[in-house]
């Protein structure tokens, strides 16, 4: 026998018996491209003769199949070893750990459902910038310059030196769009406008300094406040459910007249008072009236020919009377414990 084909026999022999490191040591040293023995031999055959290239080529090519087979098997030895040592020690009894899901924020949800109830009402979305001047914000919707929403102590002004239509500030409401949409002069309109607003409000368990509001502006010929009542009333019954309560208060705002509130049965205390709904066992959830004519006016709108209707609500409020949440500030902890419960 070749005396090369004895040494590899014998080191084949060897190999379920090394290490992780000595085996890739010696697989470069037998199979090896550049220096292994077993490839040197293969390349030597040629010089061989050939009635010995014959025995030897076969029994060399038989040697590199085991060498292959046996480099693997160890291999996979080493690999199951491995697998095995990362479960020592692991408890297969103990229950796994709850994995956080997301889900959606019970404020996206209100709002989705809003606008969806109101899309079945012919209303269609629009939306607006935050940052808006004075005059869209407040004077074109009526409200007199010395309005006290319009001091600093109330409003976010974004900077002293006024433009055109003069100081630019955070929006404190989502009406500034409303003025946009109806400048545009496309009559009748119906929209329904979500977006954050902000106020100089601490918070408390009813206030939040940026909240996200909902606006809802309707104009054609010859609405009236009993439209903006069914309406209001149908979108309440279809939020709450069809046994909802639901009351009207006279109040006062700068760009409705008339004007009211609307209120809900509060689903948190039932009825009872809570520090959510201040004792009186109902939920402000919005604001409303017929559009002021001079609104109208402002907007390029004839106040002689069409009439309307608005409101607006804070879908914080919203969503603590449906889900019964007694504290808003529940709604900006990020707390995963808290907002797990509504997936």
């Amino acid at each position: 026998m070749h005396p090369a084909l004895a040494r590899l026999a014998e080191r084949l022999a060897r190999v379920p018996a090394l290490g992780a490191a000595e085996l890739e040591a010696e697989h470069v040293a037998v199979l090896g491209r550049k220096s292994g023995e077993l490839t040197a031999l293969l390349k030597s055959l040629a010089t061989l003769p050939l009635d010995e290239r014959k025995a030897v080529g076969a029994e060399a090519n038989r040697l590199r199949a085991g060498f292959e087979a046996a480099f693997e098997a160890r291999r996979a030895e080493f690999a199951a070893e491995a697998g095995r040592a990362a479960w020592r020690g692991v408890d297969l009894t103990m229950p796994a750990r709850r994995r956080w899901a997301g889900s959606r924020h019970p404020v996206t949800r209100v709002g989705d459902e809003i606008t969806a109830i109101f899309r079945e009402l012919g209303f269609v979305r629009a939306t607006g910038p935050e940052a808006e001047s004075e005059w869209l914000n407040f004077l074109a919707l009526n409200f007199p310059p010395d309005h006290p929403a319009m001091d600093l102590h109330d409003t976010l002004y974004l900077g002293e030196a006024p433009g055109p239509e003069g100081r630019m500030l955070l929006r404190t409401h989502t009406s500034p769009v409303q003025v946009r949409v109806l400048r545009e002069g496309a009559l009748p309109v119906r929209v329904i406008v979500p977006g954050t607003v902000y106020r100089k409000d601490s918070f408390d368990p009813s206030h939040a300094p940026a909240f996200t509001q909902v606006e809802g502006l309707a104009v054609d010929e010859g609405i009236s406040f009993v439209d903006l009542q069914a309406t209001l009333a149908h979108f309440a019954r279809a939020l709450f459910g069809p046994e909802t309560a639901v009351r009207f208060r006279p109040s006062f705002f700068p760009f409705t007249e008339p004007s009211a509130e609307m209120d809900v049965a509060c689903r948190i205390c039932g009825g009872t008072g809570c520090p959510a709904c201040k004792g009186s066992g109902w939920m402000e959830i919005l604001g409303c009236g017929m559009v002021h004519p001079q609104v109208l006016a402002n907007c390029g709108v004839d106040p002689e020919r069409y009439t309307g209707f608005a409101f607006g609500m804070g879908l914080e409020r919203i969503a603590m009377n449906r889900f019964g949440i007694p504290d808003i500030r529940l709604l900006y902890d990020g707390d995963m414990r808290f907002l797990g419960q509504f997936e």
